[in-house]
């Protein structure tokens, strides 16, 4: 019997190609695992109206992880012309399964190293090496969204809060309210889990994203909390900055900054600025971590005009398999693949579009696996 169970979702679209080079890789480091696919994508919520079908919720619930790949995903009135003619009409109404996984499974980290790899020729500036805490769970991501305004909603609206008067008149139609939910709980738990990192692993700052003087209340709690539970850690510096002044500033100097922590939606977004500054989407990788369950994945899309020609870098993947390893406790080989990835790198001679190469999804990753079979890892370094 294998030791692990792991969940493999490839999704669709290149989520399949960028998972079959992560394969050849987590083969060759030796995993003792046994991986059961789970049906997850574009196809099934056209065919069955649902694109997480409640078999692959129940496989998540019996296994130690999951790999994720990509799926495709449209605003909810294209979804539902592409559901087949006898599903049409049924109120059905197209949620990502992504979104769905962190909220059913509670997978309130979402965690996301940001790594600039030496020579890589995509590097915004060497040596970054920045981590981000984005809470994922809560916020405008919570689907609590009305597209057509209900008449009591409009009114308890208009009753409780002066500002909402301006658009008390407007037609229920003409109008759309997406609500952001931030708990105290949910706020308190992503920061604590972004500190403690920090202090594992040798960190020296933690650094706030919001837009408190704005979003005065929902902002206001994170920042709040925020400095709470700062006061548990003495030996790690915090500061804060406002969403929109963080990416002018991550730009400017991203050595100034360590580990980063934000509600949903902005950590969505300086997110993937920092995954750009080392490289682009095609070297994000994510872990959705919860108490008993972790997703990992890269954090591109499906790519639909890219599926079946093997042509994406599967890199983001492969470090998300990394990651997949750290969380099991399989540190060793955890380290392998780094250290895999950064020689192909450093190495250049084997390079997918995005880095300037003409080299294939599969010839990368068997390249990464080549190197995984040959590299030792020394000590553990900074994650």
């Amino acid at each position: 019997m294998a030791k692990y169970k792991i969940a493999w979702l490839p999704g669709d679209g290149v989520g399949v190609e960028v998972m079959e080079a992560a394969k050849l890789v987590l083969d060759r480091v030796g995993l003792d695992a046994e991986y059961v696919h789970g049906d997850i994508g574009w196809e099934f919520w056209c065919k069955e109206g649902d694109a997480f079908p409640p078999r692959t919720v129940d496989l998540l619930k019996s296994v130690n992880a999951a790999m994720f790949g990509a799926i495709t995903s449209k605003p909810v009135k294209a979804a539902e012309k592409e559901l087949v003619p006898e599903l049409q009409g049924k109120g059905l109404v197209y949620r990502s399964p992504i979104v769905r996984m962190r909220q059913l499974f509670d997978l309130y980290v979402c965690l996301r190293p940001c790594k600039a790899y030496p020579q890589n020729p995509l590097n915004f500036k060497e040596g970054i090496d920045l981590v981000v805490f984005r809470e994922n769970t809560e916020d405008l991501y919570a689907g609590v969204e009305f597209n057509t305004v209900p008449d009591k909603l409009r009114d308890t609206l208009a009753e409780l809060s002066p500002p909402f008067k301006a658009f008390k008149d407007l037609p229920g139609d003409a109008y759309a309210i997406s609500t952001k939910i931030n708990t105290r709980k949910g706020s308190e738990r992503i920061i604590r889990a972004a500190f403690e990192f920090a202090q594992k692993f040798g960190r020296k700052k933690v650094t706030v994203v919001h837009k408190a003087n704005v979003v005065r209340a929902t902002d206001g709690l994170f920042l709040e909390t925020a400095k709470q539970v700062a006061r548990d850690f003495p030996g790690i510096a915090m500061d804060d900055a406002n969403i929109d002044a963080m990416t002018m500033w991550l730009l400017k100097n991203p050595f100034n900054y360590d580990v980063l922590v934000a509600p949903n939606l902005y950590g969505d977004i300086i997110s993937d600025l920092c995954a750009q500054m080392v490289g682009g989407l095609g070297f994000g990788c994510s872990g959705n971590i919860g108490e008993k369950l972790a997703v990992f994945e890269p954090t591109h899309g499906s790519a639909p005009k890219y599926a079946g020609q093997y042509k994406v870098n599967p890199l983001a993947t492969i470090l998300a398999a990394k990651m997949m390893l750290d969380w099991l406790g399989e540190a060793e080989k955890a380290a392998r693949i780094e250290l895999g990835v950064a020689e192909v790198i450093k190495d250049g001679r084997v390079r997918t579009y995005d880095m300037g190469g003409k080299n294939s999804t599969l010839e990368m990753g068997k390249a990464i696996a080549a190197a995984v079979g040959e590299t030792k890892p020394v000590g553990a370094g900074r994650r």
